[in-house]
C-alpha cells in the first residue's frame, strides 16, 4: 500500500523534532503526578483509618481519565489549527496542489499525522491508567470504551481544527475559532439546556404554585437534552460515571437537567454520541477539503 506524502512527511519532521519529546514528557508527567498524588492520599488514609477503601483506586482511574480527556480535548485543535493555514504562510500550499496529490490527500495526511502523535501520546499512558487494574474493578470492555472515547474526541477536535485552518489565512485566527467553537459545543449545549430549564421550571412554578409543591423538580430541558449528544464533555461523563457503578444514563443527565424520560436514544446514548461526534468530523473534513481545492479557490477568486 502506498503511504501517503504527506502523512510519510509530517510524521517524519515531528518525530526528529524535540517538540513531540517535549509534548510526551510533559503529557505523562503531569499524568503521573496525579496518579502519585492520588495514591499517596489513599495510603494516608488507610494510615489513619486502618480502612482500605477500594472504591479510592476506581477513583484514581476516574481522575485520570478525566485529566487525560482534557488535555487531548485542547491538545488535538493545537496540534492541527496550524497545518494548512501553516502551508499558506510558508507559501507552500499551492505547490501542494500543484502536485498529483488531491485535496482529499492532503487534508487526511495532516489529519493522520496530528492523529498519530496524540495516538502516541494515549497509549504511552496507559500503564498509568492500568495502574487501577492491580486492585481491580475496571475491566477491559471499560479501556476499550474509554479508548474509544478518545479517538471520538482527538478526531472531532483535529478535523475542527484543519478546517478551520483551511478557511482562514492566519494559524492564529484559525486557532482562537477552533478553540472557540469547540468551547460553544461543550458549554454551549450545556447552557441551553439549563436555559430550557430555568424557562420550564418558572413555568411550572406560575402554572402550579398555589396546588402542588415539588413540583418545579419535576421539570426538564425536554428535546434541548439531545444538543449534548454534540458534546463531548457530555458523553465522556457518562461514560465514566457507568464505569463507576452508576450504569443508568438517565441518573447521570437528569441530576443536571431534569427527569426525562427512558427511550432508546439513552439506553444508548454513549454510542450514539460517538457515532454523532464523529459524522460532525466528517463534515468538518469535507468543509476543509472544499475549502483547498483548486476549483473552488477559483469560483471564490471570481
Amino acid at each position: 500500500m502506498k503511504m501517503n506524502p504527506v502523512y510519510k512527511r509530517e510524521i517524519t519532521v515531528s518525530s526528529r523534532s524535540f517538540r513531540l519529546a517535549l509534548i510526551l514528557v510533559l503529557f505523562n508527567c503531569i499524568l503521573a503526578l496525579v496518579v502519585l498524588l492520588n495514591m499517596y492520599s489513599v495510603v494516608e488514609q488507610v494510615k489513619m483509618t486502618a480502612e482500605i477503601q477500594y472504591s479510592s483506586f476506581i477513583n484514581i482511574y476516574a481522575f485520570v481519565a478525566v485529566v487525560e480527556f482534557v488535555m487531548l480535548m485542547f491538545i488535538m485543535p493545537a496540534l492541527t489549527a496550524a497545518s494548512v493555514s501553516g502551508e499558506r504562510e510558508r507559501q507552500t500550499l499551492d505547490l501542494l496542489l500543484t502536485t498529483t496529490l488531491k485535496p482529499w490527500e492532503i487534508i487526511w495526511g495532516k489529519l493522520m499525522a496530528s492523529f498519530g502523535t496524540m495516538f502516541l501520546m494515549v497509549m504511552s499512558s496507559f500503564p498509568l491508567i492500568f495502574v487501577s487494574f492491580v486492585y481491580g474493578g475496571v475491566t477491559a470492555y471499560d479501556i476499550f470504551i474509554l479508548l474509544l472515547c478518545y479517538l471520538s474526541v482527538a478526531l472531532l477536535c483535529g478535523s475542527m481544527g484543519i478546517c478551520f485552518s483551511s478557511i482562514f489565512k492566519r494559524s492564529t485566527i484559525a486557532t482562537v475559532v477552533s478553540y472557540g467553537v469547540l468551547v460553544m459545543i461543550a458549554a454551549g449545549t450545556y447552557a441551553v439546556n439549563m436555559f430550557a430549564l430555568s424557562i420550564a421550571r418558572l413555568n411550572v412554578v406560575n402554572t402550579y404554585a398555589s396546588s402542588v409543591s415539588g413540583i418545579a423538580d419535576q421539570a426538564n430541558s425536554g428535546p434541548f437534552l439531545y444538543l449534548l449528544l454534540l458534546n463531548p464533555v457530555a458523553t465522556f461523563y457518562v461514560m465514566i460515571n457507568s464505569q463507576a457503578g452508576d450504569n443508568q444514563v438517565l441518573k447521570s443527565l437528569n441530576s443536571w437537567f431534569g427527569p426525562h424520560p427512558q427511550n432508546g436514544i439513552m439506553k444508548h446514548w454513549v454510542v450514539l454520541s460517538i457515532f454523532i461526534q464523529l459524522l460532525l468530523a466528517a463534515i468538518f473534513l469535507f468543509t476543509a477539503v472544499r475549502a483547498i481545492s483548486p476549483t473552488k479557490r477559483k469560483r471564490m477568486n471570481k
